[in-house]
């Protein structure tokens, strides 16, 4: 079997798969820019930058929770920042060598969706700043 997932295994694993039309269809120009061809807002341009109400931020592609706002700090760099995810599981890892750098990028389990980075400079109590774009975000207030 190859190495890519069909989409009968996608649903079992609760994963979303849609065409590029069907995305292109549900998505704002700005979503559909970062969440499936990783493009990054200019900074502090996002809608959530300074968003400071408690709730849940969830995907803009899929409607998954990824973060909660208690994570959620002011990193000054210009996105949204949290110290980690919701829920295990919901914020997948891939290696990004783009643009001449190694970085590690943040994407929605579910969906693939692109979110942001992750990098080993937030404050405690991991160390950890999930730097995420806002238009790969939806806020549920509390």
């Amino acid at each position: 079997m190859s190495g890519t997932t069909t989409t009968k295994q996608a649903a079992s694993q609760g994963k979303v798969e849609k065409s590029e039309a069907e995305w292109r269809a549900e998505l704002t120009p700005m979503q559909y820019a970062v969440l499936r061809e990783k493009a990054t807002e200019r900074p502090f341009s996002g809608e959530y930058d300074h968003t400071h109400e408690p709730g849940t931020y969830v995907c803009a592609g899929c409607g998954q929770t990824l973060f909660a706002s208690d994570a959620k700090f002011d990193s000054g760099c210009g996105w949204p920042s949290f110290t980690a995810p919701a829920a295990d599981g919901h914020v997948a890892e891939e290696h990004d060598h783009s643009h001449g750098m190694v970085r590690t990028e943040v994407l929605c389990s579910k969906c693939n969706g692109h979110l942001g980075h992750v990098f080993p400079d937030g404050p405690g109590p991991t160390g950890l700043r999930y730097c995420i774009n806002s238009a790969a975000l939806k806020h549920l207030p509390k």
